[in-house]
């Protein structure tokens, strides 16, 4: 059979960009999606989890393709990412759908929103990157919802906005195959992925899937060059466990090196949790304790404003490196990649 006349999600040659989705196999009836690690069979007119991939006439359909709900111009350190392109501007961008259903979720109405749910308009890969350049923005991320599920969209638009000079980020939450994490490898510059909990058991009863995958993503992240940092948000009782948050640490310092960012934000009760009540900032300053006392070099408290626990510090001779109060970053101990105070190299994609 010739490439053209492949029915698979292998190949994209005879049709218009976007029309059909990428790394999909047929199986007797059905669709097998091969994005993330659910890995939905989809019968005829259904679609996967997420709601915005569908088996239409036999062919894998991305339903939200060149389709945005969300556009914003917002500081790199809401994302947060505190170590890439400090004091930036990020182009953000979010749609509808996600592979999760996290009981807790601080955007649901979007991620949780099926395709005719909210009004969608249509933004072409081009004028995205066009739109970024034009507000002086430093790079693009794919945010708000999951990104993975706008695998094709985020792809074609991040190879443009690669060849302007613009960092490309996915906000995501880690459920992402290898065959998907290597097709962005070429334009996809950080990987900031939320570790909602280190127990299996959380993700399958809060979140609607597993643990494991989520490692794994974000080690071949790693793996292939992208910028780790990681997001927790504790909540009482959930996953604040403290064995359970060393686990975490531990593998985070084993896997990825203890250079690694790890963010360890406040909790709010939202959407279908309305117990328990916020986070103890104690608890977050236990946890930040404990992480340096581990050998991680960076933890990072958040959602408690003006926090000195948002200060990025030499892990070497504790000088300030980047002072931050709120979303504004304060570049005051660096010379490029160095502290001044001691020349200790710091880990950081400067602008």
């Amino acid at each position: 059979m010739h490439e053209d006349e492949r029915v698979d999600g292998s190949f994209q040659n005879t049709k218009e960009r976007g029309e059909v989705a990428r790394l999909w196999s047929r199986e007797d009836e059905a669709i097998r999606c091969r994005l993330c690690p659910h890995g939905c069979l989809i019968k005829e007119g259904r679609h996967g989890i997420c709601g915005v991939r569908e088996n239409r006439e036999g062919t894998l359909i991305p339903l939200t393709y060149g389709k945005i709900v969300s556009e914003a111009l917002d500081p790199i350190e809401k994302k947060p990412l505190f170590h890439f392109m400090p004091g930036t501007v990020t182009y953000s961008l979010g749609g509808v759908g996600c592979t999760f259903r996290c009981k807790h979720c601080q955007n649901w109405e979007i991620s949780q929103a099926g395709i005719t749910d909210l009004s969608l308009r249509r933004l072409a890969p081009e004028e995205g990157v066009r739109r970024a350049l034009d507000l002086s923005a430093k790079s693009i991320t794919w945010t708000y919802n999951e990104p993975t599920i706008w695998h094709e969209y985020a792809l074609d638009m991040g190879m443009i906005a690669q060849k302007r000079w613009l960092k490309t980020i996915y906000v995501t939450n880690g459920y992402i195959t290898e065959e998907a994490l290597n097709e962005l490898a070429p334009m996809l510059s950080a990987f900031r992925v939320d570790i909602k909990a280190f127990s299996d058991d959380f993700y399958r009863s809060v979140c609607g899937g597993r643990l494991q995958p989520v490692l794994d993503a974000t080690v071949r992240a790693h793996e292939l060059g992208m910028h780790i940092e990681t997001v927790t948000l504790i909540i009482p009782g959930q996953n604040d466990d403290p064995g359970e948050i060393d686990s975490m640490i531990r593998w985070v310092i084993d896997n990825l090196g203890p250079e690694t960012p790890m963010h360890f934000t406040r909790y709010h009760p939202d959407y279908q949790m309305s117990e328990p009540p916020a986070t103890p900032i104690g608890t977050l300053e236990a946890i930040y304790e404990r992480a340096q006392e581990l050998g991680l070099h960076y933890p990072y408290l958040g959602n408690i404003p003006g926090s000195p626990y948002e200060d990025t510090k030499c892990p070497s001779c504790g000088a300030i490196l980047i002072r931050r109060r709120g979303y504004r970053a304060e570049i005051t101990g660096l010379t490029q990649d160095r502290c001044i105070r001691c020349r200790q190299k710091i880990p950081i994609v400067l602008p």
